[in-house]
């Protein structure tokens, strides 16, 4: 609970059975998250399996495949007042979940963005090349959308107020990794204020599904690029 109101947080799940119970975990310890939704997306390990026997968190089954895709059944799927999108590889920090919280007498969506140097731990799959593309499309939708300052078009960890997700959660349409500008894209057409703030960005066990392979990193990029795009000319 954060001032009375109810903490959800949803973890979108590809065959995560190294990371899944040490990440519900650490949220859990946190002591401020009521709900954690692990979104299984036909994984083929026992990432299912692990979060059942943990008994920490909701499972729910996603047959549609994309990170998107699993990411908005999570966001509807979570009850709680406030709701928290991160990643259970490992890379986020459950405690910089009180950081997100702290802003949310003033904004009703906090964005995290891993682009602070200080913050970005030894190992961690955020090299100069990876750093300066994400600030460079985040600042591309900054400047066509006039958006409150944005470092990272591809952070996971961001947290938004159920009242203000009800506000877009309908308009989302994207299903693959290039959701999250989509999301800051219509929250900020249907006039949701919002901050961005620098969260930890750690190593992960495994290879990234999405910027682990060079093919997958352009093919990414690419896809935010033209969603900004698609949405600044035709408006959709």
């Amino acid at each position: 609970m954060w001032n009375g109101k109810k903490v959800s947080v949803v973890f979108p799940a590809y065959n995560e059975e190294e990371n899944i119970v040490q990440a519900v975990d650490d949220f859990h310890a946190t002591g401020l998250v009521d709900e954690i939704i692990v979104v299984d997306n036909n994984s083929k390990d026992r990432t299912a399996e692990l979060v059942r026997q943990n008994g920490k968190a909701r499972l729910v089954l996603e047959t549609t495949q994309g990170y998107g895709a699993a990411l908005r059944r999570g966001l509807r799927e979570a009850t709680g007042d406030f709701v928290i999108l991160s990643e259970p590889d490992g890379t986020f920090l459950g405690r910089d979940v009180i950081k997100l919280l702290s802003y949310t007498d003033d904004f009703d969506m906090v964005l995290g963005t891993r682009t602070t140097k200080e913050l970005i731990w030894e190992q961690a799959n955020m090299g100069w090349a990876i750093r300066v593309g994400n600030w460079a499309v985040a600042k591309m939708m900054e400047f066509l959308f006039d958006t409150p300052g944005l470092t990272d078009c591809g952070c996971t960890m961001r947290l938004v107020k159920r009242a203000a997700l009800e506000r877009f959660r309908e308009r989302l349409t994207v299903n693959a990794s290039h959701f999250l500008p989509e999301m800051v894209i219509l929250a900020h057409r249907a006039g949701v204020s919002f901050i961005e703030i620098p969260v930890n960005y750690k190593d992960r066990r495994g290879v990234s599904k999405i910027t682990g392979r060079f093919g997958g990193l352009v093919k990414t990029a690419l896809n935010m690029i033209r969603i900004i795009l698609r949405y600044r000319i035709l408006g959709r």
